[in-house]
């Protein structure tokens, strides 16, 4: 598969401070490639410096076959940058900006038909800073594919907003993919990356200690799956029954809730019909897979929350 974006021994530093430090990845045409980590990890400034609004230290960039400090008008014409702040005139309208932002082009899209993709048609002669924070984020994204660019670069886009703003931008970025763009997006939300990308790279101090699909980096842990359960009454869990089954590596009995970790694809079920057997009735079932926060803490021996 053709590589959009490339990066050599990509470095950065301000001072003492390695932002980004010696990184190398690459992009593939199509795909949503997420850079995950906490604030601070140096995923806005490499963001940066391939789209060529840093000048890195050393190392070489390549995007869609330029260099972007080199060839920035060229780069400029051929990628959508959503950045981490944005910011526009006070007074001007959606419709406005949008066609302000067309003339900057060569070959622009059409803006009327960019706004109806991203439903804000009737948003057209609103003043931007009257929006909702989700509007607001579709209009930054609507200058970003006011070009029909071939690669969008997208920077904490979800970060402030409520959940149901969050779902709907998370639409928009799998419509810009499946329209034929590739996505560049940043995020600490681990959610955000399992649910879009297609493929992670986890940056921590300036590099990135994994890069895979969201599948490949949990199955690199051989992490346990688990399940927990309160039981009504007196009643006690059947440990014995539970530790027997081959699925299961472990039963814990802490603060009330009981704890098995095991793996399988029937692993879940095969607890549930031992409590069944057993004539239990139990509360709070829960079933949790392994994450990406799991793979986080593997490799950096803390949580994204104790990192930000």
């Amino acid at each position: 598969m053709t590589a959009v974006v490339r990066c050599d021994e990509l470095r950065k530093s301000y001072g003492e401070l390695r932002a980004v430090d010696g990184v190398s990845f690459e992009v593939r045409e199509g795909e949503i490639f997420g850079m995950i980590g906490p604030n601070g990890a140096g995923k806005t400034t490499l963001m940066e410096c391939v789209e060529g609004l840093r000048v890195r230290d050393s190392g070489t960039v390549e995007v869609l076959g330029l260099d972007p400090e080199r060839h920035t008008r060229e780069v400029r014409e051929r990628t959508g940058l959503q950045l981490q702040s944005s910011a526009l005139p006070s007074r001007i309208k959606v419709g406005e900006a949008l066609e302000l932002f067309a003339s900057f082009y060569r070959r622009p899209a059409d803006w009327r038909a960019v706004l109806a993709r991203l439903g804000l048609t009737e948003k057209a002669s609103s003043y931007v800073e009257k929006l909702s924070g989700g509007q607001r984020q579709r209009v930054f994204i609507a200058l970003a594919l006011i070009n029909n660019p071939e690669v969008v670069f997208v920077d904490e886009i979800t970060t402030g907003l409520d959940p149901q703003a969050r779902l709907a931008v998370w639409d928009v970025i799998r419509d810009i993919r499946d329209q034929g763009s590739t996505v560049f997006m940043t995020t600490h939300f681990m959610e955000e990356a399992e649910r879009l990308c297609d493929r992670v790279a986890i940056v921590d101090k300036g590099r990135i200690v994994a890069l895979d699909t969201v599948p490949g980096l949990i199955g690199s842990l051989d992490a346990r799956s688990r399940v927990s359960f309160a039981l009504d009454g007196a009643a006690t869990a059947p440990a014995d029954r539970l530790r027997a089954l081959p699925e299961v590596a472990g039963v814990e009995e802490a603060e009330g809730r009981v704890v098995v970790r095991g793996s399988g694809d029937r692993f879940a079920q095969q607890v549930m019909a031992v409590l069944a057997e057993a004539d239990l009735t139990v509360r709070d079932f829960r079933s949790e897979q392994p994450s990406l926060e799991d793979v986080f803490l593997s490799l950096t021996g803390r949580r994204m929350r104790e990192a930000a």
